[in-house]
C-alpha cells in the first residue's frame, strides 16, 4: 500500500463494544501492516490499541428507562459532539459498534452530512427476534452489517443493505480453548471439592430486575432439589456490584452456597460443572457462555406482566435461547414465565443432573452449536477487520 494513511473512525458505548472493537483494530493494523490510523470513542481495550477517546466511553454506557431519562441532556450532548468530531476529522470509514441508542443517531446524521462516508455497524439488531421493520429502517443509513449470527444477514440482505457473518467471539472464549480442564481442578482446588463432586452453577440474571424476579423462585427449586436428595456444591458467579445481595440471598440455600466473582473464577465453575454437573440460569449470553464451556443447562425467566404481554405480540421466534435459535429446536429446556416454577424446575434439574446421557446429548448438540458460530476464515476479528480494510482507499 502506498499513499497517506486512511482514517478509521470507530465507536463504542459499552465494555462489550470496547472488546470487539479491539480485536478488529488490532486485526486491521495486522492486515495494513500498521498503517492505518483511529479515532473515536471507546474503553481501556481499545486505547491500547491506539484510540484516543473522544469522551470517556462510561458516558454512554446506559441502560434503562429510568437512567436515560435524567442522563438525556448529557447523551444528546455527546451525540452532537461525536457527530462534530467525524464530520471535523473527515474519516474514510466510520464503524460503530453495537449501543444502537447511540450509535444509529450518529450515524443518521453523519450519513445525512456525508452521503460518501461508508458507515459499517458491528452487531446487527434482533430483527429476526422482534420488530423486524428495523432491517429496513438501518438499511437507509448503514452501508455494512457486521453479524454475530450465522443467520443474520438475509434479514438485512432483503432490504439491499450488504451484511456479512463474520463469526461470535464465543467461539473463541477460554472454555473453547486448551487448558479448560486445567481451569477446573484449579477451581475445585480453591473451593476445597473433590474431584467427584457435583457442580451447579446457578445464574439468577445480571441485572437487579432479574435477581428480584429470580432470586427466589431459583432459592425454592435448589430447596426441593436438596430435600430430594441432590448432595453438591452450589456455585453462583456473580458481578461484583450484586456480590452483597447475592450472598445475602444465598445465605438461605441448601448446601452452603458459594458466590464468585472476576471471569477466572466463573469459567473454572463453568468447567467445573462441565465435568459432572449443570447449570441453572436465566436467559440471556451467559447461555452461550455455557454452551461454549459444555455446561449441561436449564433456561429460565420471568418478567413483568406487562413485560410479557408486549413480548407475546412481537417476538417471533419459538425459543430464547441462543443455543436453542441456533440449532431450531430446544436444546436448552426452556422454563419461561408462568413455567419458571420451582415444582417444574427442580424435577427437570434433577433429571439433567442425575443422568449422564442427558448430559452428554445437550453437551454433543452445544459443540454443534459453537461450530455454527466459528468465522468462516480465521478469527471474528479477522473477518471484521476484512470487511473493513477492503472499504479503505488504497494506502
Amino acid at each position: 500500500m502506498t499513499g497517506a494513511a486512511p482514517l478509521i473512525y470507530v465507536i463504542a458505548g459499552e465494555a462489550s463494544g470496547d472488546a470487539l472493537g479491539a480485536g478488529m483494530m488490532a486485526a486491521i493494523s495486522e492486515q495494513t501492516a500498521g498503517q492505518a490510523a483511529f479515532a473515536g470513542i471507546g474503553g481501556p481495550l481499545m486505547a491500547e490499541q491506539g484510540l484516543a477517546s473522544l469522551f470517556p466511553m462510561d458516558d454512554l454506557a446506559v441502560m434503562g428507562l429510568a437512567e436515560v431519562l435524567p442522563r438525556l441532556p448529557d447523551l444528546l450532548k455527546r451525540m452532537k459532539e461525536a457527530r462534530t468530531d467525524i464530520l471535523a476529522k473527515r474519516p474514510q470509514v466510520l464503524v460503530t459498534i453495537d449501543s444502537p441508542d447511540f450509535c444509529f443517531r450518529v450515524a443518521k446524521k453523519v450519513k445525512a452530512a456525508r452521503p460518501d462516508l461508508p458507515i459499517v455497524h458491528y452487531v446487527a439488531p434482533t430483527v429476526w427476534a422482534w420488530r423486524p421493520g428495523r432491517a429496513r429502517a438501518v438499511a437507509r443509513f448503514l452501508d455494512h452489517l457486521l453479524c454475530l449470527y450465522p443467520f443474520e444477514p438475509p434479514y438485512f440482505e432483503a432490504e439491499g443493505l450488504a451484511a456479512t457473518f463474520v463469526g461470535h467471539p464465543i467461539a473463541e472464549c477460554p472454555a473453547t480453548q486448551p487448558g479448560a480442564e486445567a481451569s477446573a481442578s484449579a477451581f475445585r482446588a480453591r473451593l476445597g471439592l473433590a474431584p467427584d463432586d457435583q457442580v451447579l452453577a446457578v445464574l439468577p440474571g445480571s441485572r437487579s430486575g432479574e435477581l428480584d424476579r429470580h432470586l427466589d423462585v431459583f432459592g425454592e427449586t435448589l430447596t426441593r432439589l436438596w430435600a430430594d436428595g441432590w448432595r453438591g456444591r452450589i456455585v453462583v458467579p456473580t458481578l461484583t456490584r450484586h456480590l452483597d445481595r447475592i450472598r445475602a440471598a444465598t445465605a438461605e440455600w441448601p448446601g452452603s452456597a458459594v458466590a464468585v466473582t472476576g471471569d477466572a473464577d466463573k469459567w473454572g465453575a463453568f468447567a467445573a460443572a462441565a465435568e459432572q454437573g449443570g447449570a441453572l440460569a436465566a436467559s440471556g449470553t451467559v447461555t452461550l457462555e455455557l454452551a461454549a464451556a459444555g455446561v449441561p443447562s436449564l433456561i429460565a425467566y420471568r418478567v413483568s406482566g406487562l413485560s410479557a404481554a408486549i413480548a407475546k405480540r412481537m417476538i417471533r421466534v419459538p425459543h430464547v435461547g441462543l443455543v436453542n435459535i441456533l440449532m431450531k429446536r430446544e436444546v436448552m429446556p426452556e422454563f419461561l414465565q408462568e413455567n419458571c416454577r420451582a415444582d417444574l424446575l427442580a424435577p427437570a434439574l434433577s433429571g439433567l443432573l442425575s443422568s449422564a446421557d442427558v448430559r452428554g446429548a445437550q453437551q454433543s448438540d452445544c459443540r454443534a452449536a459453537m461450530a455454527l458460530l466459528r468465522a468462516p476464515e480465521g478469527s471474528p476479528a479477522q473477518s471484521a477487520a476484512r470487511t473493513v480494510t477492503r472499504l479503505l482507499p488504497a494506502i
